[in-house]
């Protein structure tokens, strides 16, 4: 039987073989080459540096590390703590710097070539002495530039307090850049093995979306809109995926406006139950999709009239996409919102997603469609770029609201959809 622990995780230790039939594989696991989609996550951050003259990057954000170096501790825990970065020269090794007593996972990752244990300076930790601990860091990225980056002081950072950055400025010479748009343009473009992770986590998406869809329409007592969303919780950790970044699945009145958050409310017969996955599936890939099902199987009047539109939106966006197309030409040719739900709209028309959702974010413009200084227009869709195309249809002032999205590949000849769950599966 083929070894697959490496594959699920960056170490899972030297035992032996035997007991490798303990671990269940993953959705499309046999299909992924990790180590070849490790190198080129890394050799596409490297990319970055060398094209941009920037010497290295020291990554914080969880993400970032994930994305470089395929290395996952306690994600969501280094969200608010830095407690613990990688760092990345253009040419030279990498160093991941790793939260005490968690060094020995990474033995066999073919990305990272050293791993340290982590300096670091929040108050949690440290108290009183974070601006001693912060020189100490300071100090340290100092020794490693001299070292592997001797005749380039560009550095760049993506996400670092004032604490650290005034320590670095404050005592030595680097011009230090924000690492977050090269990071952003190197997860844009998905290789073959990102492509199978992400329809991996879609999958586990359409799962959670299909489990719900069957308890909302099979309950025999009342359910909360809570209880209804654990059921995609569920699903994604049973799946080995991550976490959801947000709470959005709402019932009745409270699908409109959008972006109220899950709650306690018990859910009525004929009301519409409007969700968005934001699911950090299998892999640590992005599954985002949106659906709205109606507690009863069966829309009424108003109900029909908003979900036609946005099917008519979505269905509408996806034909027009193509690779080597201008965002401001799309934005331009893209389907119109009635006067009566433009200021309502979701922020975003398209968006791309990988590990969460990325660059590109293409924005509605004015109501007149007419001024577009409300973002930048300026990129192109690419080939094996993975977006999202996003439908929210509720009038200004009005009692409910439809809330579509499905995940497309970017292809040669438009787009490709990663998702079979039906639109207008309710």
């Amino acid at each position: 039987m083929k070894d697959i622990r490496r594959k699920i995780g960056p170490k899972f230790g030297e035992d032996s073989k035997v007991l490798q039939n303990k671990f269940k594989p993953k959705i499309y696991e046999d299909q992924i080459d990790f180590d070849r989609m490790r190198m080129y996550r890394l050799n596409r951050v490297r990319e970055q540096l060398l094209k941009n003259d920037i010497g290295a990057c020291i990554l914080f954000d969880p993400i970032n590390i994930r994305y470089a170096t395929d290395s996952r501790n306690m994600a969501v825990f280094s969200f608010h703590l830095m407690t613990r970065y990688v760092f990345i020269p253009a040419t030279g090794p990498v160093i991941l710097f790793e939260y005490p007593k968690c060094e020995f996972s990474y033995a066999n990752n073919c990305t990272i070539d050293e791993v340290r244990k982590v300096i670091h300076w929040d108050y949690f930790s440290w108290g009183n002495k974070v601006s001693l601990k912060a020189l100490e860091w300071a100090k340290t990225v100092d020794e490693i530039m001299k070292k592997y980056s001797s005749d380039n002081k560009n550095l760049a950072i993506d996400v670092c307090d004032p604490v650290g950055i005034n320590a670095l400025k404050d005592n030595y010479n680097y011009k230090l850049i924000n690492a977050q748009k090269y990071l952003e343009i190197a997860r844009s473009i998905k290789s073959e093995d990102e492509i199978i992770c992400l329809k991996a986590s879609v999958k586990t998406a359409e799962l959670g979306a299909s489990l719900m869809h069957e308890k909302l329409h099979n309950k025999k007592d009342s359910m909360t809109e809570e209880q209804l969303w654990s059921y995609l919780h569920q699903t994604n950790i049973e799946n080995g995926g991550e976490w959801i970044e947000t709470r959005l699945l709402t019932s009745g009145p409270r699908t409109n406006p959008w972006f109220q958050e899950c709650s306690n409310r018990l859910i009525q017969k004929g009301e519409l139950v409007a969700f968005d996955t934001d699911m950090v599936g299998p892999y640590g890939y992005c599954a985002d999709i949106s659906r709205t099902f109606v507690d009863g199987g069966k829309l009424n009047e108003e109900q029909k009239k908003l979900y036609d539109l946005a099917i008519e939106n979505i269905k509408h966006n996806e034909q027009i996409i193509k690779p080597g197309m201008n965002f401001r030409e799309f934005a331009e040719k893209a389907w119109r919102l009635p006067d009566n739900c433009f200021d309502n709209h979701y922020p975003c028309q398209v968006h791309g997603v990988g590990m969460c959702d990325e660059w590109p974010f293409i924005p509605y413009p004015n109501k007149n469609y007419t001024d577009y200084t409300n973002g930048d227009y300026t990129g192109n869709f690419e080939e094996n770029m993975v977006v999202c195309v996003e439908s929210y249809i509720g009038e200004v002032g009005g009692k409910q609201g439809v809330k579509l999205e499905n995940q497309y590949l970017v292809t040669n000849n438009g787009l490709e959809a990663l998702i079979s769950l039906p639109l207008n599966l309710i």
